[in-house]
């Protein structure tokens, strides 16, 4: 497993495993991050990441990317 900051732009990956706390992973699967979802990594800068993810695109940034496992 490796976070998800080491995929690159155009890749489709899946989802393993979210770290962090309750309340962390509980927001994450509200935004669509669930274990074994699929994600593409539409774009990245510095570190940061925008998503698409079912049908929306949300951006995030490098801590919380670090936190999902592919």
């Amino acid at each position: 497993m490796m976070p998800l900051t080491m995929a690159r732009p155009g890749e489709t990956v899946t989802i393993r495993k979210i770290t962090g706390k309750d309340d962390v992973r509980q927001h994450l699967a509200e935004l669509g991050f669930v274990v074994d979802g699929m994600v593409t990594v539409v774009s990245e800068m510095a570190g940061n990441l925008i998503l698409q993810v079912k049908d929306s695109r949300i951006a995030l940034d490098k801590s919380m990317a670090m936190r999902i496992m592919i």
